[in-house]
């Protein structure tokens, strides 16, 4: 069954007899991902973007709110009238975006939740722990959709990885070892008033983390994704490569995982030649597995004892899980902006099933959530802590059977 756009339908069922009225805070003009997440949001016909404070200045706000046809009284000059706002209104929002700085998270998310706002807000979830456990306490109290942005869980092709392990096709998970690699911060760009630098280096705004939370994490759940297992320990070497710079520009971590497995994770923003250098690799008793973002359309899988093969996105072969996230036939390059639009597809499914009665199981549906997010923070912290004490080895007291 197909939905408007032509590709399958997303989580949640039937359409509701509109668009879902989406709000954004943060995200105007001179951001990156403000506008990542207004174009997945239309990608697949299912939110209309109604209403935003898109800048902490409101002179900006005013002008982001025009480029994208916001009306005048839906464009607010910060987050908590806006929530109170919207809250009020007959018309009001159905869901909020929230594409702001890490250490503003925390209390946006908590002003929508509390006025049982839906949520999709970007990674990392907070920059501490307890922030973001209070989060998990109320989205679990209020019985609301938060969908976390750790966009490569919306590759078709890592959820045609999802479900082979989970198939039990690899067997026994043995060893994991997972990258990203970039170079954008290899010069000192902050000094330079590069706005994104700026706040990403800075430890008030990005949290004790920088490389290892801002793309570590996404590396990490990458992993965890796939392969169904969580990370129990670390030995972390963080270090900043650019004299000055306040945070970390480079992580290389050991990971002890549920199961017996091991592996690797490195997280660098000074590799030169690098641009977007997501990889995952994982190997089991009976295979393995690798992809690469760069290269998202296609899965290396090695059965044991035969010869590598590769598996194309659109084949139709693959799993459902992989189909369904499929918009384009074999051949015809499909890439981050669709992945996102997976992410939001079906987030629209998981609201409208909520909101028709049903508590929506987002592991189920295989979108990152709020508990992901946690996890993400326990594991900066930890990496934070064993590289305090010289690489020792930290547990991760947080899995997520104990959240």
């Amino acid at each position: 069954m197909t939905g408007p756009s032509g590709r399958p339908e997303q989580a949640g069922g039937a359409m509701p007899n509109r668009r879902l009225r989406l709000g954004m805070v943060g995200g105007g003009r001179g951001a990156f991902i403000g506008a990542v997440h207004a174009l997945a949001a239309r990608m697949d016909n299912r939110f209309e973007l109604v209403a935003g404070c898109l800048s902490s200045d409101p002179a900006r706000a005013r002008a982001s709110a025009q480029d994208w046809f916001i009306a005048p009284d839906r464009t607010y000059d910060d987050f908590q009238t806006m929530a109170q706002a919207e809250a009020a209104r007959a018309d009001g929002i159905d869901a909020v975006a929230i594409v702001t700085p890490n250490d503003t998270h925390h209390a946006i998310c908590r002003a929508f939740l509390d006025r049982k706002i839906d949520i999709v807000c970007d990674k990392p979830l907070t920059t501490t722990l307890d922030d973001a456990l209070d989060l998990v306490a109320q989205v679990r109290r209020t019985g609301l959709v938060f969908v976390l942005t750790h966009t490569y869980s919306g590759f078709p092709m890592v959820r045609q990885a999802r479900a082979m392990v989970a198939a039990g096709e690899l067997g026994a998970i043995r060893l994991v070892h997972v990258e990203f690699l970039q170079d954008w911060l290899a010069a000192p760009l902050e000094d330079q008033g590069d706005k994104q630098a700026l706040w990403r280096t800075d430890p008030q705004r990005a949290g004790p983390g920088g490389c290892i939370a801002d793309i570590g994490t996404h590396a990490l759940h990458l992993a965890r994704y796939v392969t169904g297992l969580e990370v129990e320990a670390v030995a972390a070497q963080l270090r900043s490569f650019l004299p000055g710079r306040r945070l970390d520009d480079n992580a290389q971590l050991l990971m002890r995982l549920t199961g017996g497995a091991e592996g690797t994770l490195l997280a660098s923003q000074v590799a030169h030649g690098n641009e977007c250098g997501l990889r995952l690799r994982v190997y089991g008793e009976r295979g393995g597995l690798a992809w690469d973002q760069e290269r998202p359309n296609h899965l290396c899988w090695a059965p044991a004892g035969c010869a590598a093969q590769t598996l194309s996105r659109g084949d139709a072969s693959l799993s459902a899980a992989a189909r369904r996230a499929t918009r384009l036939p074999r051949g015809l390059t499909e890439g981050y902006l669709e992945a996102f639009g997976n992410i939001y597809a079906d987030a629209a499914g998981a609201i409208l099933s909520r909101r028709q009665g049903g508590r929506p199981d987002l592991e189920d549906i295989g979108l990152p959530g709020v508990v992901d997010g946690a996890i993400g923070i326990a594991f900066v912290e930890a990496a934070l802590r064993s590289q305090q004490d010289r690489g020792a080895w930290v547990e991760i007291s947080l899995a997520a059977g104990r959240i």
